[in-house]
């Protein structure tokens, strides 16, 4: 829904950007490098529990090798703060991934800051701690 200056209002802008994030998350699952191409910002860059940066292209590279595959992504707590045509969506999820070979369940609480281009939100970065 937009106001009378034709702005999104927060409320539509967190339901669009919660359904980035599920989309996001399925598309780990189900391995489509495709759709996360499209989704994600062309500058984006994901930081791991360890601390590596990682590019979009090298992530999306392992993705499609086989060196990382997401079994499972189970979310556990969402919100999202709007600031006009950026927001940041805090989401904590237990992951089962096989990541460079070690299988495990991680929860991961994933910081991602999102921004409206051309009217879609799209993440920019994100960042993986454990909780």
């Amino acid at each position: 829904m937009t106001n009378d200056t034709g702005n999104y209002e927060p409320s539509d802008a967190a339901a669009a950007i919660k359904k980035a994030n599920a989309d996001l998350n399925r598309w780990m699952v189900q391995g489509r490098t495709d759709r996360l191409e499209e989704l994600l910002d062309d500058g984006f860059v994901l930081v791991h529990i360890t601390g590596y940066v990682q590019s979009k292209a090298e992530w999306l590279a392992q993705i499609d090798s086989g060196e990382m595959t997401y079994h499972g992504i189970r979310e556990q707590s969402v919100k999202v703060e709007v600031h006009g045509d950026t927001a940041v969506l805090v989401a904590r999820n237990l992951v089962d991934a096989t990541i460079w070979g070690s299988r495990a369940t991680w929860p991961l609480e994933m910081t991602t800051p999102f921004a409206k281009q051309e009217g879609r939100w799209r993440p920019t970065r994100s960042r993986a701690i454990t909780y």
